[in-house]
């Protein structure tokens, strides 16, 4: 049965409103339910060195692994929106998490391609959605009462997540001896998000017709007629995203395998090392999101990242390493723990510029199209870099016994970050012409329906 709208509750305007416990005891399971969550996605990171070695599987296949994920949450972001409406938050998020432990359990099944492709694909169609539910939740119970600071809170756990798979090569590192028990640790994560969705569930219904929930913002639909509305400022900003999202996280992903391969570290120091960055980011979002309210110049601030991450992905190959320096009991290479708290600064200063351009470019009774298309495009551009990086890494040799194999998909990287600062420049033109900007400043949940 459909949930009952709030509206059809008895006097809900006479209801008084959560209290800060409530709230924050929401905001709780909701983040334990993101950092689950990040942590299944990144789980593949640290085992794919794994894959190849124990299973034979290429570094194609491996890369197809990461990209299938991007088309389960393409299709997953056309009708998420329509269930979550429909049926709910709490159903949401327990059904979405559910997907998600589904996908976790599929991926650690089998030594089977066809399988753990299978269980990437369940992955994103579970995951994606759940960020969304997430966002609605939080809406719904912050909304007028520290709204900003409960999404920088759920943010921050939800990156937590992903260090914490990198740290996994440390802490359970017994587990590291195949590819299989690692997966199924990640897969008592995806556990972790299911009971706190259940937690959440069981906490709305018992906050129903005590507290007035209020109506959340409307989830974001994507209505294709609108497009041919946006200005070409938009789509500037949606071909930053694309580009830069594209950039990152394949990198990410693919860098602990690199780490070991191309620079000798022990697995884990390579996964600390590629921790860095969710640390460093984890650290600059908020601050960064502070300057740039009071500064403004987005377009600035994002030509600013673009340009610091445009020498990083070069550097990370042609740079001597550094002496190693102790982090948290592992050798990392000084230089390489310099270039990878850089790239978290950067993953927090363009972003933190990027989504909230929006709200300031686009008309305001349009939000949701816009950030639904935005979101759209980048899973597209995040689906397909992978695989190529997987193809130039075979085309080349790249092994621990051929390093310079890893050197064109770094030049691949390098020129992404290229495109991307072109488009950056173009923003930041736009922005010094004094272009109207027809949307206001306003903070909405649509701001945050970002996987970074």
């Amino acid at each position: 049965m459909p949930q009952p709208s709030y509206n059809n509750l008895a006097n809900p305007a006479q209801l008084p409103q959560p209290t800060p416990f409530h709230r924050w005891l929401v905001l709780l399971f909701v983040s334990l339910a993101m950092f689950g969550n990040y942590y299944v996605y990144d789980s593949l990171g640290p085992v794919l060195d794994l894959l190849q070695n124990d299973l034979g599987y290429s570094n194609k296949q491996t890369g197809f692994l990461i990209s299938i994920y991007n088309i389960g949450a393409i299709c997953a972001l056309l009708i998420g929106g329509i269930i979550i409406d429909r049926y709910g938050t709490k159903r949401a998020l327990l059904l979405f998490g559910s997907i998600c432990l589904l996908g976790a359990i599929v991926t650690a099944l089998s030594p089977r391609y066809e399988v753990m492709a299978s269980g990437r694909l369940l992955l994103g169609l579970g995951s994606e959605p759940l960020i969304v539910a997430a966002t609605t939740v939080l809406a719904k119970w912050f909304k007028g009462k520290e709204l900003s600071f409960a999404f920088g809170i759920n943010l921050s756990l939800s990156r937590l997540g992903s260090a914490s798979a990198d740290w996994s090569t440390s802490f359970a590192s017994p587990l590291y001896t195949n590819w299989q028990d690692p997966l199924w640790l990640a897969t008592a994560f995806a556990g972790i998000s299911v009971t706190a969705a259940m937690l959440y569930w069981l906490q709305e219904k018992r906050c129903e017709g005590r507290f007035s929930l209020g109506i959340p913002e409307q989830t974001d639909k994507l209505k294709f007629k609108e497009l041919f509305l946006f200005g070409q400022r938009y789509w500037f900003i949606v071909a930053l995203c694309v580009v830069f999202y594209s950039t990152i996280f394949p990198f990410r992903t693919f860098a602990i395998m690199y780490f070991q391969e191309a620079h000798g570290l022990a697995r884990e120091a390579a996964g600390m090392l590629n921790s860095m960055m969710m640390v460093s980011a984890i650290i600059a979002t908020p601050l960064f999101g502070l300057l740039i309210d009071k500064v403004g110049k987005r377009g600035l601030f994002m030509t600013i990242g673009c340009v610091m991450m445009l020498p990083l992905f070069l550097a990370v190959t042609y740079l001597p390493a550094g002496e190693p320096v102790m982090v948290f009991g592992s050798a990392i290479p000084l230089t390489l723990l310099l270039i990878m708290l850089l790239l978290g600064c950067v993953f927090s200063l363009v972003p933190a510029a990027m989504w909230p351009s929006v709200a300031y470019t686009v008309d305001p009774r349009r939000l949701g199209t816009a950030y639904a298309t935005m979101t759209l495009c980048q899973q597209f551009g995040w689906a397909i870099v992978p695989p190529v990086i997987g193809f130039l890494n075979d085309m080349n040799q790249a092994s621990a016994d051929n390093i310079a194999g890893y050197a064109p998909g770094m030049w691949f990287y390098t020129g992404l970050a290229v495109t991307g600062l072109i488009f950056a420049l173009l923003l930041w033109r736009h922005e010094n012409r004094g272009m109207a900007q027809p949307g206001t400043p306003t903070q909405t949940a649509a701001e945050h329906q970002h996987p970074g």
